[in-house]
């Protein structure tokens, strides 16, 4: 292949079902996932993760920490940062739903990097979230033996929402048999906290900087999905994980979503605003 672009095999015969109105489209879950980034002396850094290659879904592809909505997300929980107000609007949502995706975003990168965006009071993060207590909480959250406001209360910690910047929204095809409706976010790694591979799903993890992953995707050396390689080449331009964080605000989260089209004897599979990943999927082939 001519990039690390992945596609599932099965793509095309599902786009035909779905044209031919043999498919019916599964509702998409609500999901989020988060870019994290630290400071290097040649710009910022992006911390990925590659998911199993034994993984039926993307194996050995990269992608950030992140996953779905649990519905306890939408618990209360004490919060620091904009208003659960703001959020909705910012996120095109109500207020309960803008709650749990961003506490999904917050507590997934808990999960699956050992980061945490909270702390014992509005205005300071946590430190080193190492050692066997940690751990044992976080494997309680991931096990869903306990919610995140439970965690967090018994923490006495706060939701910091002010770190979290939201970048882009990408919602899972129509003829995916799995569907995520997806916001991705950006944040700062915090001061005395360190990434680790706490996923059960990845089997290796890098920081790296987006403008050197997007150079080995081009090269077919990594693998990712169209949402990954878009938003790494839109974080290339900044300097600094400061100076991604203040463009946030001005981002557009309409929801990208794919569209399939049946075009001169083939199937045109496109991401609006996305050209690159256009696909001509012949009527008897795979993408070309």
């Amino acid at each position: 292949m001519a990039n690390g672009q992945w596609y599932p095999p099965e793509w095309p015969d599902r786009i035909r079902a779905l044209a031919d109105g043999s498919l019916t489209p599964v509702a998409p879950k609500r999901a989020a996932t988060v870019m994290l980034l630290r400071d290097t002396d040649a710009g910022p850094a992006v911390h990925m993760l590659r998911r199993r290659t034994s993984m039926a879904f993307a194996g050995g592809a990269y992608a950030y920490p992140g996953g779905g909505v649990d519905p306890r997300d939408e618990h209360p929980v004490r919060w620091a940062g904009p208003t659960r107000a703001w959020w909705a609007q910012k996120l095109g949502v109500d207020e309960a739903e803008a709650q749990a995706i961003v506490c999904a975003a917050v507590r997934e990168t808990y999960e699956e990097a050992g980061v945490l965006l909270a702390g014992p009071t509005d205005d300071s993060v946590v430190g080193d979230t190492t050692g066997e207590d940690w751990e044992a909480d976080r494997a309680a959250l991931v096990a869903r033996d306990v919610s995140f406001a439970e965690f967090l209360d018994r923490r006495g910690l706060a939701l910091r929402s002010d770190l979290l910047g939201a970048w882009t929204r990408w919602i899972t095809p129509e003829f995916e048999p799995r569907r995520y409706d997806t916001w991705f976010f950006v944040a700062a790694l915090p001061k005395g906290q360190r990434t680790w591979n706490a996923s059960t799903e990845a089997d290796r993890t890098v920081w790296i900087r987006p403008a050197e992953a997007a150079a080995s995707y081009d090269k077919g050396e990594l693998l990712m999905m169209p949402p990954t390689i878009a938003t790494l080449r839109q974080l290339t331009p900044y300097d600094s994980a400061a100076e991604a964080l203040a463009g946030a605000p001005d981002r557009d989260l309409t929801p990208v979503l794919a569209q399939a089209r049946l075009e001169d004897g083939e199937i045109v599979l496109s991401w609006p605003g996305h050209d690159e990943f256009t696909k001509h999927i012949p009527t008897g082939g795979a993408p070309a």
